[in-house]
């Protein structure tokens, strides 16, 4: 028997709710990713996106966190959480995590010129990680900022903070091996939505500071962590 998750038609349009019919939407909305810069300049807002799980993973905790595109100054949050409605299964976690991260996005005081999302963009096998999933549905451009590799390899970077290496499957170049700090583990990063290859790390070094992470997904990483109910 085909196992059918529940669907939300507004994140997953046409889809049936199956696993083969999550990878065929995957596909379709890969197509229509644009690895071109269509942000404004300058930056107003810019908005750090992650997710967190509690009781064991049957609550998806959202966060959304709105920052000041010039200063950095955090301007606003939202923590969401909802039932999940799917398990994990590797390749499709947006199909997991994108309803509770479009309710939280909708909820910020303002919106956001650029996305950072906590993992990966279009460095994922078909292409459509949760910041290229997010960035299509929601129409902005979107960024993965990852701490750890899903696909592809690259030769690591050398140890000062701004080196880069590219992100390789086979020989397409899906993101880039970024040192963000001096002698830190590098980060992956690869455009999601709207955004160029080549401006992606770019984008990601602006907004770190102290930390390894660029300030707006750290804020969110911070609060998508924090399991307890009740605990901002």
């Amino acid at each position: 028997m085909v196992a059918r998750y529940a669907v939300d038609p507004h994140c997953f349009p046409g889809w049936d709710g199956t696993v083969a019919g999550a990878r065929r939407l995957q596909q379709a909305l890969a197509a229509q990713v644009r690895l071109r810069d269509e942000f404004p300049l300058p930056l107003r807002l810019i908005a750090g996106l992650d997710v967190g799980f509690e009781e064991r993973g049957r609550i998806t905790r959202a966060v959304a966190v709105l920052l000041d595109g010039r200063t950095g100054e955090a301007l606003g949050e939202v923590v969401v959480r909802r039932a999940t409605s799917m398990p994990y299964i590797p390749g499709l976690l947006s199909f997991r995590e994108l309803p509770a991260l479009l309710q939280a996005l909708s909820e910020l005081p303002g919106r956001p010129d650029l996305l950072f999302v906590d993992g990966q963009g279009i460095a994922h096998p078909r292409r459509l990680g949760i910041a290229a999933h997010l960035g299509v549905v929601a129409d902005l451009p979107s960024i993965g900022v990852a701490k750890t590799l899903l696909v592809g390899a690259g030769e690591a970077p050398g140890p000062r903070r701004g080196e880069r290496t590219p992100l390789l499957d086979g020989e397409e170049q899906i993101g880039w091996l970024l040192r963000s700090k001096d002698g830190v583990r590098p980060l992956v990063v690869s455009p999601g939505h709207r955004v160029s290859l080549l401006a992606a790390p770019e984008l990601v070094l602006r907004y770190v500071t102290r930390y390894r992470l660029p300030e707006p997904t750290r804020l969110a990483d911070r609060l998508a962590s924090r399991r307890a109910p009740g605990m901002r």
